[in-house]
Protein backbone atom coordinates (compact mmCIF):
# COMPACT_ATOMS: atom_id res chain seq x y z
CA UNK A 1 0.00 0.00 0.00
CA UNK A 2 1.44 3.15 -1.11
CA UNK A 3 2.29 6.12 1.96
CA UNK A 4 -1.12 8.32 0.44
CA UNK A 5 -3.40 5.28 0.66
CA UNK A 6 -1.94 4.64 4.08
CA UNK A 7 -2.66 7.87 5.06
CA UNK A 8 -6.10 7.38 3.71
CA UNK A 9 -7.09 3.99 6.09
CA UNK A 10 -7.88 5.58 9.08
CA UNK A 11 -10.37 8.49 8.19
CA UNK A 12 -11.97 6.17 5.27
CA UNK A 13 -12.44 4.16 8.26
CA UNK A 14 -13.60 6.53 10.61
CA UNK A 15 -16.12 7.51 7.56
CA UNK A 16 -17.64 4.78 6.91
CA UNK A 17 -18.13 4.31 10.50
CA UNK A 18 -19.84 7.49 10.54
CA UNK A 19 -22.19 6.28 7.73
CA UNK A 20 -23.13 3.05 9.55
CA UNK A 21 -23.76 5.11 13.06
CA UNK A 22 -26.31 7.22 11.02
CA UNK A 23 -27.73 3.99 8.99
CA UNK A 24 -28.11 2.80 13.28
CA UNK A 25 -29.62 6.07 13.97
CA UNK A 26 -32.56 6.33 11.40
CA UNK A 27 -33.43 2.33 11.01
CA UNK A 28 -32.87 1.01 14.45
CA UNK A 29 -32.95 3.72 16.91
CA UNK A 30 -33.73 1.51 19.66
CA UNK A 31 -29.96 0.18 19.79
CA UNK A 32 -29.03 4.43 20.68
CA UNK A 33 -30.41 3.45 24.14
CA UNK A 34 -27.84 0.77 24.82
CA UNK A 35 -25.06 2.82 26.64
CA UNK A 36 -22.07 -0.23 26.35
CA UNK A 37 -22.87 -0.25 22.83
CA UNK A 38 -22.95 3.49 22.67
CA UNK A 39 -19.35 3.47 24.78
CA UNK A 40 -18.17 0.88 22.40
CA UNK A 41 -18.53 3.46 19.36
CA UNK A 42 -16.87 6.38 21.25
CA UNK A 43 -13.77 3.94 22.57
CA UNK A 44 -13.58 2.74 18.30
CA UNK A 45 -13.54 6.65 17.21
CA UNK A 46 -11.03 7.37 19.90
CA UNK A 47 -8.77 4.55 19.13
CA UNK A 48 -8.82 5.15 15.25
CA UNK A 49 -8.56 8.78 15.95
CA UNK A 50 -5.25 7.88 17.92
CA UNK A 51 -4.11 5.56 15.00
CA UNK A 52 -3.96 8.13 12.61
CA UNK A 53 -1.59 10.19 14.68
CA UNK A 54 0.30 7.36 16.25
CA UNK A 55 3.47 9.20 17.20
CA UNK A 56 1.29 12.53 18.92
CA UNK A 57 -1.83 10.93 20.28
CA UNK A 58 -1.42 7.24 20.98
CA UNK A 59 0.64 7.68 24.03
CA UNK A 60 -2.01 9.95 25.64
CA UNK A 61 -4.44 7.44 25.16
CA UNK A 62 -2.50 4.72 26.50
CA UNK A 63 -1.64 6.47 29.78
CA UNK A 64 -5.60 8.12 30.14
CA UNK A 65 -7.02 4.73 29.85
CA UNK A 66 -4.78 3.14 32.87
CA UNK A 67 -4.83 6.04 35.06
CA UNK A 68 -8.86 6.15 34.41
CA UNK A 69 -9.07 2.20 35.62
CA UNK A 70 -7.37 3.46 38.60
CA UNK A 71 -9.08 6.62 39.24
CA UNK A 72 -12.45 6.64 41.59
CA UNK A 73 -14.20 7.95 38.72
CA UNK A 74 -17.47 7.02 36.62
CA UNK A 75 -16.41 4.33 34.58
CA UNK A 76 -13.32 3.13 35.77
CA UNK A 77 -14.44 -0.53 35.89
CA UNK A 78 -14.98 -0.52 32.22
CA UNK A 79 -11.70 1.28 31.56
CA UNK A 80 -9.86 -1.35 33.33
CA UNK A 81 -10.92 -4.02 30.75
CA UNK A 82 -10.42 -1.28 28.06
CA UNK A 83 -6.92 -0.34 29.28
CA UNK A 84 -5.69 -4.11 27.89
CA UNK A 85 -7.39 -3.46 24.70
CA UNK A 86 -5.33 -0.11 24.39
CA UNK A 87 -1.82 -1.89 25.09
CA UNK A 88 -2.79 -4.65 23.13
CA UNK A 89 -3.64 -2.41 20.03
CA UNK A 90 -0.65 -0.18 20.87
CA UNK A 91 1.97 -3.17 21.01
CA UNK A 92 1.31 -4.50 17.44
CA UNK A 93 0.51 -1.33 15.73
CA UNK A 94 3.61 -0.24 17.21
CA UNK A 95 5.34 -3.16 16.07
CA UNK A 96 4.37 -2.37 13.03
CA UNK A 97 5.52 0.83 12.19
CA UNK A 98 8.53 1.00 14.45
CA UNK A 99 10.10 -1.76 11.92
CA UNK A 100 9.51 0.07 8.89
CA UNK A 101 11.64 2.70 10.17
CA UNK A 102 14.85 2.81 8.30
CA UNK A 103 17.19 3.18 11.28
CA UNK A 104 15.52 1.11 14.50
CA UNK A 105 17.45 -1.04 16.40
CA UNK A 106 17.14 -3.32 19.04
CA UNK A 107 19.86 -3.91 21.86
CA UNK A 108 20.72 -5.41 24.99
CA UNK A 109 17.99 -3.51 27.00
CA UNK A 110 15.07 -5.37 24.81
CA UNK A 111 16.62 -8.54 24.86
CA UNK A 112 17.03 -8.78 28.57
CA UNK A 113 13.14 -7.75 28.66
CA UNK A 114 12.36 -10.58 26.48
CA UNK A 115 14.32 -12.94 28.52
CA UNK A 116 12.22 -11.52 31.75
CA UNK A 117 9.25 -12.21 29.97
CA UNK A 118 10.10 -15.74 29.23
CA UNK A 119 10.95 -16.32 32.70
CA UNK A 120 7.51 -14.53 34.22
CA UNK A 121 6.26 -17.33 31.40
CA UNK A 122 8.34 -20.21 33.22
CA UNK A 123 6.73 -18.87 36.59
CA UNK A 124 3.33 -19.72 35.70
CA UNK A 125 3.79 -23.20 35.18
CA UNK A 126 4.50 -23.74 39.01
CA UNK A 127 2.29 -21.11 40.41
CA UNK A 128 -1.21 -22.04 42.34
CA UNK A 129 -2.84 -19.89 40.14
CA UNK A 130 -1.47 -20.49 36.57
CA UNK A 131 -4.34 -18.72 35.00
CA UNK A 132 -3.81 -15.55 36.07
CA UNK A 133 -0.19 -15.62 36.49
CA UNK A 134 -0.04 -16.48 32.62
CA UNK A 135 -2.20 -13.64 31.83
CA UNK A 136 -0.48 -11.33 33.98
CA UNK A 137 3.10 -12.68 31.77
CA UNK A 138 1.39 -12.19 28.63
CA UNK A 139 0.40 -8.35 30.19
CA UNK A 140 4.56 -8.04 31.10
CA UNK A 141 4.79 -9.01 27.02
CA UNK A 142 2.76 -6.58 25.93
CA UNK A 143 3.81 -3.67 28.29
CA UNK A 144 7.83 -4.53 27.24
CA UNK A 145 6.99 -4.37 23.13
CA UNK A 146 5.07 -1.14 23.28
CA UNK A 147 8.16 0.26 25.26
CA UNK A 148 10.36 -0.58 22.81
CA UNK A 149 8.18 0.23 19.66
CA UNK A 150 5.09 2.81 20.03
CA UNK A 151 6.65 3.82 23.35
CA UNK A 152 9.65 5.24 21.62
CA UNK A 153 8.22 6.42 18.12
CA UNK A 154 6.04 8.73 20.91
CA UNK A 155 9.33 10.22 21.92
CA UNK A 156 12.47 9.99 19.63
CA UNK A 157 12.43 13.26 17.37
CA UNK A 158 9.75 14.42 19.23
CA UNK A 159 11.14 15.71 22.85
CA UNK A 160 10.65 19.29 22.73
CA UNK A 161 6.70 18.66 22.04
CA UNK A 162 6.79 15.32 24.12
CA UNK A 163 8.21 17.15 27.51
CA UNK A 164 5.93 20.50 26.51
CA UNK A 165 2.78 17.88 26.59
CA UNK A 166 3.73 16.04 29.66
CA UNK A 167 4.77 18.95 31.70
CA UNK A 168 1.07 20.94 30.78
CA UNK A 169 0.13 17.28 31.84
CA UNK A 170 1.46 17.39 35.44
CA UNK A 171 0.00 20.69 35.60
CA UNK A 172 -3.60 19.66 34.95
CA UNK A 173 -3.00 16.78 37.11
CA UNK A 174 -2.26 19.11 40.07
CA UNK A 175 -4.72 21.86 39.35
CA UNK A 176 -7.37 18.94 39.58
CA UNK A 177 -6.04 17.51 42.33
CA UNK A 178 -5.87 20.56 44.54
CA UNK A 179 -9.54 21.66 43.98
CA UNK A 180 -11.04 18.15 44.65
CA UNK A 181 -8.39 16.93 47.35
CA UNK A 182 -8.09 20.26 49.06
CA UNK A 183 -11.70 22.36 48.24
CA UNK A 184 -14.10 19.17 47.78
CA UNK A 185 -12.19 16.40 49.57
CA UNK A 186 -12.89 14.13 46.73
CA UNK A 187 -10.10 11.25 47.11
CA UNK A 188 -9.49 10.85 43.03
CA UNK A 189 -6.27 8.69 43.30
CA UNK A 190 -8.48 6.19 45.75
CA UNK A 191 -5.71 6.06 48.45
CA UNK A 192 -3.22 8.51 49.70
CA UNK A 193 -0.37 6.37 48.42
CA UNK A 194 -1.31 6.51 44.80
CA UNK A 195 -1.66 10.22 44.92
CA UNK A 196 1.56 10.65 46.84
CA UNK A 197 3.08 8.10 43.89
CA UNK A 198 1.80 10.27 41.52
CA UNK A 199 3.36 13.23 42.70
CA UNK A 200 6.45 12.19 44.09
CA UNK A 201 7.32 10.10 41.36
CA UNK A 202 6.20 11.83 38.08
CA UNK A 203 4.62 15.25 38.82
CA UNK A 204 7.19 17.00 41.41
CA UNK A 205 10.55 15.72 39.59
CA UNK A 206 9.17 17.16 36.29
CA UNK A 207 7.82 20.34 37.26
CA UNK A 208 11.10 20.77 39.04
CA UNK A 209 12.85 20.04 35.75
CA UNK A 210 10.46 22.37 33.98
CA UNK A 211 10.88 25.15 36.17
CA UNK A 212 14.81 25.10 35.31
CA UNK A 213 13.78 25.10 31.93
CA UNK A 214 11.29 27.57 31.36
CA UNK A 215 12.59 30.92 29.58
CA UNK A 216 9.24 32.79 29.66
CA UNK A 217 8.69 34.41 33.03
CA UNK A 218 4.82 33.71 32.93
CA UNK A 219 5.78 30.17 32.34
CA UNK A 220 8.39 29.68 35.09
CA UNK A 221 5.98 31.42 37.46
CA UNK A 222 3.29 29.29 36.63
CA UNK A 223 4.78 26.14 37.07
CA UNK A 224 6.40 27.61 40.20
CA UNK A 225 3.12 27.54 41.47
CA UNK A 226 1.71 24.15 40.24
CA UNK A 227 5.04 23.00 41.90
CA UNK A 228 4.64 24.55 45.11
CA UNK A 229 0.70 23.00 45.24
CA UNK A 230 2.18 19.75 44.36
CA UNK A 231 4.27 19.77 47.54
CA UNK A 232 1.48 20.46 49.60
CA UNK A 233 -0.45 17.64 47.65
CA UNK A 234 2.59 15.60 48.91
CA UNK A 235 2.76 16.03 52.29
CA UNK A 236 -0.76 15.87 52.71
CA UNK A 237 -0.75 11.97 51.72
CA UNK A 238 2.26 11.59 54.51
CA UNK A 239 3.50 8.60 52.17
CA UNK A 240 6.86 8.35 53.18
CA UNK A 241 7.57 6.18 50.53
CA UNK A 242 6.79 9.35 47.92
CA UNK A 243 8.18 11.96 50.24
CA UNK A 244 11.78 10.13 49.82
CA UNK A 245 11.74 9.13 46.48
CA UNK A 246 11.05 12.79 45.08
CA UNK A 247 13.23 14.32 47.92
CA UNK A 248 15.98 12.13 46.66
CA UNK A 249 15.09 12.65 42.73
CA UNK A 250 15.17 16.45 43.34
CA UNK A 251 18.23 16.81 45.31
CA UNK A 252 20.27 15.04 42.40
CA UNK A 253 18.91 17.19 39.62
CA UNK A 254 20.23 20.12 41.74
CA UNK A 255 23.47 18.67 42.57
CA UNK A 256 24.32 17.37 39.45
CA UNK A 257 23.41 20.79 37.97
CA UNK A 258 24.97 22.81 40.97
CA UNK A 259 21.76 25.01 41.34
CA UNK A 260 22.22 24.67 45.37
CA UNK A 261 20.23 28.09 45.81
CA UNK A 262 17.35 26.18 44.11
CA UNK A 263 18.05 22.97 46.49
CA UNK A 264 17.81 24.96 49.58
CA UNK A 265 14.69 27.20 48.02
CA UNK A 266 13.34 23.61 47.47
CA UNK A 267 14.31 21.85 50.78
CA UNK A 268 12.94 25.94 53.05
CA UNK A 269 9.39 25.33 50.83
CA UNK A 270 9.07 21.78 51.53
CA UNK A 271 9.37 22.03 54.67
CA UNK A 272 7.09 25.35 55.05
CA UNK A 273 4.45 22.98 53.07
CA UNK A 274 4.76 20.38 55.59
CA UNK A 275 4.41 22.10 58.46
CA UNK A 276 1.19 23.93 57.23
CA UNK A 277 -0.09 20.19 56.21
CA UNK A 278 0.47 19.00 59.77
CA UNK A 279 -1.08 22.22 61.41
CA UNK A 280 -4.19 22.46 59.40
CA UNK A 281 -4.86 18.01 58.21
CA UNK A 282 -2.97 16.61 60.47
CA UNK A 283 -2.65 12.44 59.84
CA UNK A 284 -6.34 10.98 61.02
CA UNK A 285 -4.39 7.86 62.81
CA UNK A 286 -1.30 9.10 64.16
CA UNK A 287 -0.56 11.14 67.25
CA UNK A 288 0.10 15.13 66.85
CA UNK A 289 2.73 15.66 69.66
CA UNK A 290 5.07 16.40 66.50
CA UNK A 291 5.49 17.03 63.43
CA UNK A 292 8.73 14.52 63.38
CA UNK A 293 5.96 12.01 64.31
CA UNK A 294 3.48 12.45 61.90
CA UNK A 295 5.82 12.20 58.96
CA UNK A 296 8.45 9.51 60.03
CA UNK A 297 6.43 7.65 61.94
CA UNK A 298 2.69 8.26 62.25
CA UNK A 299 2.06 8.25 65.68
CA UNK A 300 4.01 5.06 65.89
CA UNK A 301 7.20 5.15 67.19
CA UNK A 302 7.44 2.07 69.24
CA UNK A 303 7.19 -0.07 65.73
CA UNK A 304 10.24 2.44 63.96
CA UNK A 305 10.45 3.85 60.83
CA UNK A 306 9.75 1.06 58.93
CA UNK A 307 7.61 -0.78 60.96
CA UNK A 308 4.76 -0.56 58.79
CA UNK A 309 6.97 -3.01 56.43
CA UNK A 310 8.40 -5.05 58.63
CA UNK A 311 5.87 -7.48 58.48
CA UNK A 312 5.13 -7.86 55.12
CA UNK A 313 8.98 -7.82 54.35
CA UNK A 314 8.79 -10.76 56.82
CA UNK A 315 5.87 -12.28 54.94
CA UNK A 316 7.92 -12.09 51.69
CA UNK A 317 11.48 -13.55 52.37
CA UNK A 318 8.99 -16.24 54.27
CA UNK A 319 7.53 -17.08 50.82
CA UNK A 320 10.55 -16.98 48.84
CA UNK A 321 12.83 -19.94 51.05
CA UNK A 322 9.64 -21.99 50.63
CA UNK A 323 9.29 -21.38 46.89
CA UNK A 324 13.06 -20.78 45.64
CA UNK A 325 14.05 -21.80 42.44
CA UNK A 326 11.03 -20.62 39.90
CA UNK A 327 8.86 -18.54 43.08
CA UNK A 328 5.00 -18.51 43.46
CA UNK A 329 4.21 -17.55 39.99
CA UNK A 330 4.55 -14.15 38.18
CA UNK A 331 2.18 -11.73 39.84
CA UNK A 332 0.67 -14.46 42.15
CA UNK A 333 1.42 -15.30 45.78
CA UNK A 334 0.84 -18.15 47.31
CA UNK A 335 -2.63 -17.79 50.09
CA UNK A 336 -4.14 -19.40 52.36
CA UNK A 337 -7.45 -18.52 50.57
CA UNK A 338 -9.66 -21.49 48.83
CA UNK A 339 -8.77 -21.05 45.20
CA UNK A 340 -12.41 -22.28 44.21
CA UNK A 341 -12.73 -18.41 44.41
CA UNK A 342 -10.65 -17.59 42.58
CA UNK A 343 -11.59 -15.69 38.99
CA UNK A 344 -9.52 -16.53 35.94
CA UNK A 345 -9.11 -13.49 34.29
CA UNK A 346 -8.92 -11.19 37.15
CA UNK A 347 -6.48 -10.70 40.05
CA UNK A 348 -7.58 -10.23 43.87
CA UNK A 349 -6.52 -10.66 47.56
CA UNK A 350 -7.12 -14.08 46.59
CA UNK A 351 -3.86 -14.09 44.38
CA UNK A 352 -1.65 -12.02 45.56
CA UNK A 353 -1.12 -9.57 48.52
CA UNK A 354 0.95 -6.29 50.01
CA UNK A 355 4.99 -6.78 49.65
CA UNK A 356 6.37 -3.38 50.13
CA UNK A 357 8.84 -3.74 47.80
CA UNK A 358 8.86 -4.39 43.95
CA UNK A 359 12.32 -5.91 44.32
CA UNK A 360 10.93 -8.51 46.78
CA UNK A 361 7.48 -8.86 44.99
CA UNK A 362 9.71 -10.05 42.00
CA UNK A 363 11.93 -12.14 43.74
CA UNK A 364 8.79 -13.97 45.24
CA UNK A 365 7.02 -14.17 41.78
CA UNK A 366 10.03 -15.60 39.75
CA UNK A 367 11.82 -17.40 41.82
CA UNK A 368 16.22 -16.84 42.09
CA UNK A 369 16.75 -18.20 38.57
CA UNK A 370 13.71 -16.03 37.24
CA UNK A 371 15.02 -13.13 38.99
CA UNK A 372 18.52 -13.04 37.25
CA UNK A 373 16.97 -11.11 33.85
CA UNK A 374 14.78 -8.94 36.16
CA UNK A 375 18.15 -7.78 38.33
CA UNK A 376 20.24 -7.09 35.03
CA UNK A 377 17.23 -5.13 33.55
CA UNK A 378 16.81 -3.27 36.39
CA UNK A 379 20.78 -2.56 36.89
CA UNK A 380 20.93 -1.59 33.04
CA UNK A 381 18.27 1.36 34.18
CA UNK A 382 20.28 2.04 37.01
CA UNK A 383 23.57 2.26 34.91
CA UNK A 384 22.20 4.22 32.53
CA UNK A 385 20.57 6.76 34.98
CA UNK A 386 24.17 7.17 36.04
CA UNK A 387 25.91 7.84 33.22
CA UNK A 388 23.16 10.87 33.00
CA UNK A 389 23.98 12.04 36.42
CA UNK A 390 27.37 12.01 35.58
CA UNK A 391 26.65 14.05 32.61
CA UNK A 392 25.01 16.46 33.92
CA UNK A 393 27.72 16.88 37.36
CA UNK A 394 29.99 17.37 34.06
CA UNK A 395 28.35 19.85 31.66
CA UNK A 396 25.55 21.68 33.82
CA UNK A 397 22.90 21.60 31.30
CA UNK A 398 19.72 20.51 31.82
CA UNK A 399 18.53 21.30 28.35
CA UNK A 400 18.47 17.66 27.16
CA UNK A 401 15.54 14.93 26.95
CA UNK A 402 17.90 12.43 29.42
CA UNK A 403 17.61 14.71 32.50
CA UNK A 404 14.01 14.70 33.52
CA UNK A 405 13.73 10.76 32.45
CA UNK A 406 16.95 10.30 34.38
CA UNK A 407 15.17 11.88 36.98
CA UNK A 408 11.70 10.07 36.77
CA UNK A 409 13.37 7.27 36.93
CA UNK A 410 15.29 7.58 40.22
CA UNK A 411 12.14 8.62 42.03
CA UNK A 412 10.65 5.26 40.69
CA UNK A 413 13.48 3.12 41.69
CA UNK A 414 13.77 5.06 45.07
CA UNK A 415 9.81 4.53 45.41
CA UNK A 416 9.81 0.78 44.38
CA UNK A 417 11.74 0.01 47.34
CA UNK A 418 8.77 0.94 49.62
CA UNK A 419 5.89 -0.31 46.99
CA UNK A 420 4.65 -3.18 44.76
CA UNK A 421 4.20 -1.34 41.76
CA UNK A 422 7.23 -1.63 39.55
CA UNK A 423 6.40 -4.61 37.72
CA UNK A 424 2.36 -4.49 38.33
CA UNK A 425 1.36 -3.75 34.43
CA UNK A 426 -2.20 -2.90 35.35
CA UNK A 427 -0.52 0.66 37.32
CA UNK A 428 -0.17 3.42 35.84
CA UNK A 429 3.05 4.45 37.20
CA UNK A 430 4.77 1.18 36.19
CA UNK A 431 3.61 1.64 32.54
CA UNK A 432 4.86 5.50 32.50
CA UNK A 433 8.40 4.30 34.36
CA UNK A 434 9.10 1.28 31.37
CA UNK A 435 8.04 3.60 28.67
CA UNK A 436 11.22 6.50 29.73
CA UNK A 437 13.41 3.43 30.58
CA UNK A 438 13.49 2.16 27.59
CA UNK A 439 13.34 5.55 25.52
CA UNK A 440 16.26 6.39 27.90
CA UNK A 441 18.54 4.17 25.66
CA UNK A 442 17.69 6.14 23.19
CA UNK A 443 18.24 9.98 23.56
CA UNK A 444 21.47 9.06 25.73
CA UNK A 445 23.11 9.11 21.98
CA UNK A 446 22.30 12.92 22.43
CA UNK A 447 25.21 12.79 25.32
CA UNK A 448 27.56 11.86 22.78
CA UNK A 449 26.46 14.87 20.15
CA UNK A 450 27.98 17.54 21.82
CA UNK A 451 27.19 20.18 19.15
CA UNK A 452 23.84 19.29 19.22
CA UNK A 453 23.19 19.84 22.41
CA UNK A 454 21.55 23.21 22.59
CA UNK A 455 18.57 23.82 19.94
CA UNK A 456 16.32 26.60 19.04
CA UNK A 457 12.81 26.33 19.54
CA UNK A 458 10.46 26.95 16.36
CA UNK A 459 8.07 29.23 18.76
CA UNK A 460 7.50 32.90 18.20
CA UNK A 461 10.15 34.34 21.16
CA UNK A 462 12.69 32.11 19.72
CA UNK A 463 13.14 30.97 23.27
CA UNK A 464 15.48 27.99 24.34
CA UNK A 465 13.63 23.91 23.68
CA UNK A 466 13.29 22.18 26.47
CA UNK A 467 15.30 19.63 24.99
CA UNK A 468 17.81 18.46 22.03
CA UNK A 469 16.80 15.98 19.44
CA UNK A 470 18.12 12.79 19.92
CA UNK A 471 19.01 11.14 16.26
CA UNK A 472 17.36 7.40 16.02
CA UNK A 473 19.94 5.17 16.03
Amino acid sequence: MSERGSRMTIPGAILVGSMFALYLALYWPSLLYRLDLVGAVIFLQLVLIALWRFKALYFPLMISAFLWAGLSLPLAAQWSTVRWVVLAIGAIVGLAIYVREQHHHFGVLHLTAFLAVVAATVSAVVSSHPEVARLKAGSLFLLFLYTSTGGRLAIISREQRFFSGLLLGCEFIVYISGILYLLFHFALFGNPNSLGAVMGVAVIPLLLWGVLVSQDPFDRRRRIFALVLAIVLLASTYSRASIVGSTIACALLCVSLRRYRLLLGGIVTACLCALIVWSVAPPPDAGHDSIKSAFLYKGHEEGGALGSRRSVWDQTVISIQQHPWFGTGFGTSATNYDSPTVGKFASNSVTTREHGNSYLAISEWVGLFGVIPFAFLLWLVVFNVSRVVAWMWKNGDPFVAAVPIAIVLTAGLVHAAFEDWLFAVGYYLSVFFWILAFTLVDVMHALNTAPAISIVSAQSDSRRALCVAAPNR
